[in-house]
């Protein structure tokens, strides 16, 4: 069973790309519209936009990272055992 979930809010992720940059193996930059998407994770929509990317995960490494790295803070990383947010 997985340790972690990420949630990322995508409407107010601003595109700089930091997430990215630390932590490639998760994230990616959508040449869309220039936001971050979290790969593989499961998509959340209102009105046809994603409103919620989650994923639950084993290793909080990278991802913590690209979470810490957030300037607006729209990267939230939440532990599965006890429902607290690290992040």
């Amino acid at each position: 069973m997985p340790e972690w979930k990420i949630e990322h809010d995508r409407p107010n992720c601003i595109g700089c790309g930091a997430c990215a940059a630390v932590c490639p193996a998760s994230w990616t930059m959508s040449p869309d519209d220039g936001k971050s998407d979290l790969v593989g994770a499961r998509e959340k929509k209102e009105g046809g936009e994603i409103v919620l990317e989650e994923l639950e995960f084993d290793d909080i490494k990278c991802n913590k990272e690209a979470a810490e790295t957030c300037p607006v803070n729209v990267i939230h990383i939440i532990d599965l055992k006890t429902g607290e947010k690290v992040i």
